[in-house]
């Protein structure tokens, strides 16, 4: 073995005995609030719980990083759960796929309900976070979608995490609590009923009741017992909550939920939700065809692609990706020319592993130049899990709001926008048949609704990065621009 690759064992077996170290020396009780990384609690109007439970895991990601302080922001960090209420683009309120925009009957009512993959959409479209200070704390009326004077910030990753398969299965909740102390509060869910004796709450795995709560996980106790619960859980520990209904409820607005708790910390789209990474919105421009992000995922396609205009000269920095799996390698690539059949002409791309199942926001290895007008690709090959998509699709309230409708959300996609490859060919996602399927409902056909949820950041380059880009070459660069056929 040459010295080059014992070295490189070497640093391997260092790195996995400090992993090995980190989890064995996660203490039995921690409290997020003793560190100053939790932010007052608040009351909530409506069904807004899971608005609450986004930005409080938001709030303390600021706190723990001082990004909010760092920022020249005031006092401690307050996020705007009301413009999330209002523009999630899941809601009657607004839905850009539709026309109108704003239809009475089309999908999620405001103030009813939601979840944290509506919360990642309406992130990763640049649309929020913004400050409470920007926007009303209450639910009407609706505040502006955008303003100049609003204070933009971006959470560049946002990570779905799991205790285990179920609500008697704890093999993962290291995991868990690294996480928590690591980026901060997390969000979680659970089914909210006097029967499981709030604040010590427990349900079993055998019930049956589906989430209607969203609150925020904030520490942990491995010895805390349930002894009121009418069933017991098969062992002791809890988790340390942040509510949404004020201080007066709970203990000062806190309570615990057992780890062993059906959904609590299990449910795999709401279980344990991370918001990490967030710093002021760096963005001039956000590329993207799948308004909704990530509603369901075809587990055969490995490669796709989205096509894209450039509206502006601002350069390519970042691209933004879901991951439907765990431990995933990934591949970005920029073309320049998709003809014939074949993308061509790579000017920018970016290679990485990702641990966490989520959303998550890679940097290009140089920035990209842009034109006006013109075409670019950009191409995301992932090593297992699927490619995530946005299609018309339903959203499990967290409320169990009335259902005024049938609750499907309409996405819409153009030929063109999506690609992905088959093997041998590159084939347009529009015309993938795709059928929206509810226990409750016939099976509707809802082909051609369908786009990759792969975008692309843009950023105002600084004086000095185009002085750099223009010695490259810039000239040239920006005449390349050839587009498709």
């Amino acid at each position: 073995m040459c010295k080059r690759h014992i070295w490189c064992v070497g640093i391997l077996a260092a790195v996995l005995l400090l992993s090995v170290q980190v989890r064995a020396d996660l203490p039995s009780t921690y409290d997020l609030r003793d560190d100053g990384y939790v932010t007052s609690v608040k009351s909530q109007q409506g069904g807004t719980c899971w608005t609450h439970g986004t930005m409080a895991a938001i709030e303390s990601n600021l706190l723990i990083t001082n990004a909010w302080t760092a920022a020249g922001e005031a006092g401690e960090p307050d996020m705007a759960e009301y413009h999330l209420d209002w523009w999630n683009g899941f809601n009657w309120e607004h839905n850009d796929d539709t026309t109108p925009t704003a239809q009475i009957g089309n999908g999620l009512q405001v103030h009813q309900g939601g979840d944290y993959r509506v919360a990642t959409a309406y992130i990763s479209r640049g649309d929020g976070a913004v400050r409470g200070v920007d926007c009303p704390e209450n639910n009407e009326p609706a505040p502006a979608r955008s303003l100049e004077s609003y204070h933009y910030y971006y959470v560049r990753d946002v990570e779905w995490y799991t205790a285990g398969s179920n609500g008697n299965d704890i093999s993962n909740i290291d995991t868990i609590k690294s996480a928590l102390m690591e980026s901060g509060a997390m969000g979680t869910c659970y089914y909210h009923t006097s029967a499981y004796k709030y604040p010590n709450h427990y349900q079993p795995e055998s019930t049956t009741q589906a989430p209607n709560h969203s609150v925020a996980i904030v520490g942990w106790d491995d010895s805390k017992t349930f002894d009121s619960a009418p069933t017991q859980p098969p062992g002791t520990g809890g988790w340390l909550c942040k509510n949404s209904w004020g201080t007066g409820t709970g203990d000062g607005g806190y309570f615990w939920i057992s780890y062993y708790d059906k959904h609590a910390g299990h449910d795999p789209q709401m279980g344990a939700v991370s918001f990490k990474n967030v710093e002021p919105m760096q963005y001039s421009n956000v590329y993207y065809h799948d308004t909704h992000g990530w509603r369901r995922t075809l587990e055969n396609v490995s490669k796709a692609f989205n096509a894209f205009t450039a509206d502006g000269d601002d350069p390519l920095k970042s691209v933004s990706f879901y991951t439907a799996a765990d431990n995933v390698s990934y591949t970005v690539r920029v073309y320049d020319t998709f003809a014939g059949g074949a993308l061509s002409e790579e000017i920018g791309s970016a290679t990485g592993t990702i641990d966490v199942t989520g959303f998550h926001t890679v940097d290009l290895e140089t920035l990209v130049a842009m034109e006006d007008g013109e075409d670019f690709f950009i191409l995301v090959e992932l090593s297992n899990g699927g490619q995530a998509i946005d299609c018309t699709s339903t959203v499990p309230v967290l409320l169990g709001a009335p259902a005024v409708t049938d609750g499907s959300i309409v996405s819409d996609a153009a030929a063109g926008e999506s690609f992905y490859f088959d093997g041998t060919n590159w084939v347009d996602l529009q015309g993938l048949a795709l059928f929206l399927e509810d226990d409750d409902l016939p099976a509707r056909d809802i082909t051609g609704s369908a786009n990759f949820c792969i975008k692309g950041l843009t950023v105002v380059p600084e004086p000095a990065t185009i002085f750099v880009m223009m010695a490259a070459g810039l000239p040239a660069l920006l005449k390349r621009r050839r587009g498709r056929s």
